[in-house]
């Protein structure tokens, strides 16, 4: 993925940050929902932002579950993660799986 992002003239910041999201996001969607499948996408919309989506096949209707990770926790800070690197973010219904479609927005920096 870093390597189309750089043919889109994208800056390494943004590729780094890209590349960490598109992995919290699929490492949350293969360990908190029952997808044998899911859906990445990336894109630049209007050349300005880049948006970051994966979609899983989780039906259940439920959002994203908040958590408080302890200071030993080996886990549970995806979405902080997420957080403090999106410029915004959200879920949606995906109109793709059924399931849910969690997406994140960056500046391309251009």
């Amino acid at each position: 993925m870093g390597a189309q992002l750089a043919k889109w003239g994208l800056p390494e910041s943004v590729r780094d940050d890209a590349v960490l999201l598109v992995s919290e996001l699929a490492t949350n969607g293969v360990c908190h929902t029952p997808s044998a499948r899911l859906l990445c996408g990336v894109g630049i919309v209007d050349d300005r932002w880049l948006r970051i989506e994966v979609h899983d096949h989780d039906y259940t209707g439920g959002g994203l579950s908040r958590c408080e990770p302890c200071v030993d926790d080996e886990s549970g800070r995806g979405l902080f993660i997420v957080q403090a690197l999106a410029d915004t973010w959200g879920v949606d219904r995906s109109a793709l799986t059924g399931g849910k479609a969690v997406w994140a927005m960056l500046p391309t920096g251009r």
